[in-house]
């Protein structure tokens, strides 16, 4: 490939990554709010770097450097996706968000139920030691389990009530631990 062909492709990878980088920079200072900063600094950082490690790529002309560079990304692309996922769910319960911006709020429910669980087992609900603490506290009380769940109150009570034994699945009396406590049936592959 020809010096100047070669500098060409570099420019143009370096310039795209630059302007993704831009982009990043340009959503985390207007952006409103948390969530949505959060995915300005995930997104498009992932593809501003493998532009830049693909200008390094063709400007050194070396195989030898190809699995370091593509190490290089794979980590980065494990780990952006992650890191903006637990910065998310920490900016959620730590109140950083600004809920009439959000579509839906698919956690408002799992979040509601765990605050009254939390709450059920700090006020000594029944159940509880002399600690205060819950042995066990029900996560649904008095709601059917859905059809297929994993849901602890729905393994069966006695082996009459007992369904017929499948391959993989955990009957109740398998299901006790060695302390004694419940754990929801496990169903592989389905």
């Amino acid at each position: 490939m020809s010096q100047e062909l070669n500098d060409l492709i570099v420019g143009i990878l370096m310039l795209g990554g630059a302007l993704m980088s831009l982009a990043a920079a340009i959503g985390l200072t207007r952006f409103p709010d948390l969530m949505s900063r959060m995915h300005a600094a995930s997104k498009p950082q992932v593809l501003g770097l493998l532009l830049f490690l693909l200008a390094m790529a063709v400007q050194f002309e070396s195989w030898v450097l190809l699995p370091i560079l593509g190490v290089c990304w794979l980590f980065m692309i494990l780990t952006a996706p992650v890191s903006a996922h637990m910065i998310g769910r920490a900016g959620y319960r730590t109140k950083h968000l600004r809920p009439e911006l959000l579509t839906i709020d698919e956690l408002d429910d799992v979040v509601g139920r765990a605050q009254q669980l939390l709450l059920q087992a700090k006020a000594g609900a029944p159940g509880t030691n002399d600690g205060g603490r819950a042995d066990r506290v029900d996560d649904d009380p008095g709601a059917p389990p859905p059809a297929g769940s994993l849901d602890d109150d729905a393994l069966p009570a006695t082996p009459a009530a007992a369904p017929e034994a499948r391959p993989g699945v955990v009957s109740g009396a398998e299901a006790e631990t060695s302390q004694g406590a419940r754990r929801p049936e496990h169903r592989p592959g389905g």
